[in-house]
């Protein structure tokens, strides 16, 4: 599996934050019912790697990885959890070479065109843009397009159900990263018809603009969903 085959599975990467790793295969589930077969479990809680686990045992038709990672030894429990992909926030020389050693896929975190042009010179080609909106958003991404055809984005950082449809116009964006499909709150109620829904509304109307060939207005492409995170919530911002 590559970082360019995984990006492809989704139009959206839920980026998930969850404190209790038994609920973590009923989630996985619930998004692969709606249509998303990627995940990103954070490792910004104790939970974390047991969540990884549980998803790459009980939910193998999930692809999973481990987010947040910004040591080397991060690596090493994420492979051992099971993970089949990681995510940086930064670029680090040192998490790239475990990366390697691991034989995992690594989507690292850019903002600058001095980071792009050091990931290029390193061989990669999948990169996610963080933050995305506070860099620059969707200008930004326009800008980098001239200089670095070649280069694939995650946007992740104030991405929401109000915005992504438009990052997603990008050539150079095949999909974005965001916590709106599932809720902290929602995960911790078991409310899984609600995140059911809100993947397979993610996913519907990525496909609806795509087949009509043109933007979707906000009616046509997003609509909110009772107990959905404030999209432009400052939680949002900082993943």
């Amino acid at each position: 599996m590559t970082m360019q085959s995984l990006m492809a599975r989704s139009p959206v990467i839920p980026v998930v934050r969850i404190e209790t790793a038994s609920r973590a295969p009923a989630l996985a589930r619930a998004l692969l019912a709606g249509g998303v077969s990627v995940i990103e479990v954070t490792l910004r809680t104790d939970a974390a790697l047991e969540a990884v686990a549980a998803i790459a045992r009980d939910v193998p038709d999930m692809a999973v990885g481990a987010g947040t990672v910004t040591a080397p030894d991060q690596v090493q429990q994420a492979h051992d959890a099971g993970a089949r992909f990681l995510v940086s926030p930064g670029y680090a020389d040192a998490v790239n070479a475990a990366a390697e050693r691991a034989a995992l896929p690594l989507l690292p975190g850019v903002a600058t065109a001095t980071e792009l042009m050091r990931a290029q010179a390193d061989g990669f080609e999948q990169l996610k843009f963080f933050p995305a909106v506070p860099s620059g958003g969707i200008a930004a991404l326009e800008a980098f397009a001239g200089p670095f055809p070649a280069l694939r984005f995650c946007p992740t950082g104030g991405v929401h159900s109000g915005n992504y449809l438009d990052f997603l116009q990008l050539a150079n964006v095949p999909c974005v990263g965001g916590s709106w499909l599932t809720p902290v709150e929602t995960i911790e109620s078991g409310d899984w018809a609600h995140i059911e829904a809100l993947a397979a509304h993610a996913v519907t109307a990525r496909r609806r603009e795509t087949a009509a060939g043109r933007p979707l207005t906000a009616d046509e492409g997003w609509q909110s969903w009772a107990g959905e995170e404030d999209p432009g919530s400052a939680d949002e911002a900082l993943r």
